[in-house]
């Protein structure tokens, strides 16, 4: 029968009623098809041909992309309903790949980048995969060197009938570059030194990489200074003809730095809850222009019911070595455990990074009033200087799965520097995270403290060791745990804790925990008697990070405590 007469044929024998014709296709097509089609009602004869010509049109271009090249498409009637029947056909298969890169290009480079190539001989055939390969292939090679690389051709060669496509893609890599002078644009306030300085990647003469503009670029968007930044090299002359290149065939390109400044003047106002601290209310103000020469102060107060603090800081631009100085003043008043504190204290510091490690160098002096519920009050008095180190390796800050933390402090201070005691502190802290599998984590914590002095007199508090609460030794009141002294518990001279949690997530957002949690401070090591807690709890992954809610019981003395903390270990 001629074509035209079959489908005359068809459309006398199917009904006029109207109906949403229902899909019948393979499970391997079957969610594309239902994702992307508008099937619609139909209502007559004449309809239903003119939405068979649509179907096989959009179902031939939809499963092209999946490697179908030869569906067949059939809307026919079975009693009241309408089937719309997918056969998609074999499906076509990776052939022969042909990779050819143009260029001033090391033989072992374009070996490696032909053997990157994602989508390989004998795979099927998908769009998006072809895409991804191609723009694969580009990204290696504009990540060194080649700041012009661009693809010349590519080529998807289909044969239906041998259920085959053969890929040819031609590269060509264009001069190589190097970095020249930085080129900086939207500038009101801040002055190109500033740039200059926080710039530790980019450098003129240096071969291009990708990785370093990028590496610059969060520099400078990390800043307080800046909203938004973009670093990229020059890859052709401003009127848009070809780049110059050097005698030894290199193009030393300038790179544009395009900034725009944040407002430098910042007020933040806020309240919360804390099982360890209690009711809160703040208020801080921040100027990233003080005294207009681009140093950052940072001061506000900050109200709990135990424990009242106000502070003021001032942090200066990195120097040339990227090493950032700040000094600054707080005054606190506190009473926790019954140990009343009056401090007040200034200082300065020192960060410097170098690789992974953050290295921190302090020199503080504080005065404190110390006043034990049924003990005498003393006044202590430190010039301490201090050197720490913290090491992290995680993929996710905020994600307890998976990563390290190590963290040591070194100090001390002396009576011949306006100190009332002798002494050295030392502390260690650890953690980890182990992922089981996708929805289950262990997460180990632990902590060692140690201030070496003839006796714990004379020394402030922030220099020994109290524990207890959320983060630490859950069962047990917020630094409930250290040296009992008339009715208070006060700092002791060493310290243990150690935890152990087990985390297992019901879906992406919520999960369930069960810990141990055990630890101590004290004034001799010998009477080192770890306290007991633990419990189960719930986990939440906020946008700040998963915050723990935790029913915990502390065994020594007997007592069930609820904590809440926003558990980030890294």
């Amino acid at each position: 029968m001629h074509k035209p007469l079959a489908i005359a044929a068809l459309l006398l024998a199917l009904p006029a009623f109207a109906a949403v014709p229902q899909l019948v296709a393979p499970d391997e097509v079957d969610e594309l098809l239902e994702r992307y089609l508008e099937l619609g009602e139909v209502a007559d004869a004449t309809a239903q041909a003119a939405f068979e010509r649509r179907m096989q049109r959009e179902v031939a271009s939809l499963l092209a992309t999946e490697g179908y090249f030869s569906p067949l498409v059939v809307l026919r009637q079975r009693g009241e309903e309408l089937l719309l029947e997918v056969d998609p056909g074999p499906r076509s298969l990776i052939g022969s790949v042909e990779i050819e890169i143009v260029g001033d290009i090391d033989a072992v480079r374009r070996q490696s980048l032909v053997q990157g190539w994602k989508l390989k001989t004998g795979q099927p055939f998908r769009q998006a995969a072809w895409d991804d390969a191609k723009q694969g292939l580009l990204a290696d090679l504009l990540a060194v060197d080649f700041a012009a690389a661009r693809l010349q051709e590519t080529r998807a060669d289909v044969d239906p009938e041998a259920r085959r496509v053969d890929l040819h893609v031609e590269a060509t890599t264009g001069p190589r570059y190097r970095f020249g002078e930085l080129a900086i644009s939207g500038l009101a306030r801040y002055s190109p030194d500033l740039v200059e300085r926080l710039n530790r990647t980019v450098k003129l003469g240096d071969n291009y990489r990708e990785e370093h503009l990028l590496a610059f670029q969060a520099a400078l968007q990390s800043t307080p200074y800046f909203s938004s930044a973009s670093v990229t090299i020059e890859r052709g002359d401003t009127d848009g003809s070809a780049p110059l290149v050097g005698e030894d065939g290199w193009v030393t390109a300038p790179v544009r730095v395009q900034l725009r400044e944040r407002a430098p003047y910042q007020v933040s106002l806020g309240a919360g809850y804390s099982t360890n601290t209690g009711a809160r209310v703040e208020a801080s103000y921040r100027n990233s222009d003080f005294l207009s020469r681009a140093w950052e102060l940072q001061t506000g107060v900050r109200l709990e019911e135990l424990r009242q603090t106000a502070y003021a800081d001032v942090f200066f631009p990195p120097d040339d070595r990227q090493r950032r100085d700040g000094v600054g003043a707080a005054v606190e008043n506190s009473d926790i455990e019954k140990l009343g504190i009056k401090r007040v204290g200034v200082g300065a510091t020192r960060v410097q990074r170098r690789g992974s490690i953050e290295q921190r160098l302090g020199l503080n002096w504080q005065r404190e009033e110390q006043s034990p519920q049924g003990a005498p009050s003393t006044t202590n008095r430190a010039l301490t200087a201090m050197v720490g180190w913290t090491w992290r390796h995680a993929k996710d800050p905020l994600d307890l799965a998976e990563g390290v933390s190590l963290q040591l402090q070194l100090g001390g201070a002396s009576k011949q520097l306006l100190s009332d005691q002798n002494f050295v502190r030392t502390y260690l802290r650890y953690s980890q995270g182990i992922p089981l599998s996708t929805t289950d984590a262990l997460l180990f914590r632990g902590e060692l403290g140690a201030t070496l002095a003839s006796s714990s007199n004379g020394i402030p508090q922030d220099f020994l060791f109290r524990t207890g609460g959320s983060n630490s030794v859950r069962g047990y009141p917020y630094l409930s745990l250290g040296v009992k002294e008339g009715a208070a518990i006060v700092g002791g001279r060493y310290l243990v804790t150690m935890s152990g949690e087990y985390t297992h997530w019901l879906n992406p957002t919520w999960g369930a925990a069960v810990f141990v949690d055990a630890g101590n401070a004290v004034d001799d090591p010998q009477q080192m008697n770890l306290a007991v807690g633990y419990g189960v709890g719930a986990r939440w992954r906020s946008p700040a990070g998963p915050l723990g809610i935790d029913l915990a019981y502390g065994q020594r003395d007997g007592t069930l405590r609820l904590d809440f903390s926003l558990a980030i270990p890294f």
